[in-house]
């Protein structure tokens, strides 16, 4: 056996014994390092951030796709991925992810109904 075809096994081998997180942390890189760093978050954890963590996982689904949407709008490119697990189903899926201060968060709040609840009460709140 040559050395490539070791090298090959011996990396094959070791692969299919990573644990899954590490894989997953493995293939999201530096965007995985900035959403733990508080730099980037995903739509879920600012949902939690400003009172929505008790939307079914539908409503918050949809959330997401009204911030992609205005994301896109806004600038014309793709929002950066990441592998996150499910908080629910413990899978991992891959979901968008936005600067926290990033106005396609707010602008998905005032376009998608069933957020606009949060809306009202975070201005109360501030009133």
């Amino acid at each position: 056996m040559n050395a490539a075809a070791r090298t090959r096994r011996n990396t094959l081998h070791a692969a299919a014994r990573t644990p899954k997180a590490l894989a997953y942390r493995t293939l999201s890189g530096l965007v995985a390092a900035a959403v733990e760093a508080g730099k980037l978050i995903r739509t879920g954890d600012f949902l939690h951030r400003i009172g929505g963590a008790d939307l079914p996982d539908g409503q918050q689904a949809w959330f997401g796709r009204h911030c992609a949407k205005a994301y896109r709008a806004a600038t014309g490119t793709e929002p950066l991925k990441v592998w996150a697990k499910h908080r629910t189903t413990g899978r991992y899926v891959h979901v968008y992810v936005y600067n926290p201060a990033d106005d396609a968060l707010y602008t998905a709040l005032h376009t998608y109904k069933g957020t606009r609840h949060l809306l009202a009460e975070t201005y109360a709140r501030c009133a």
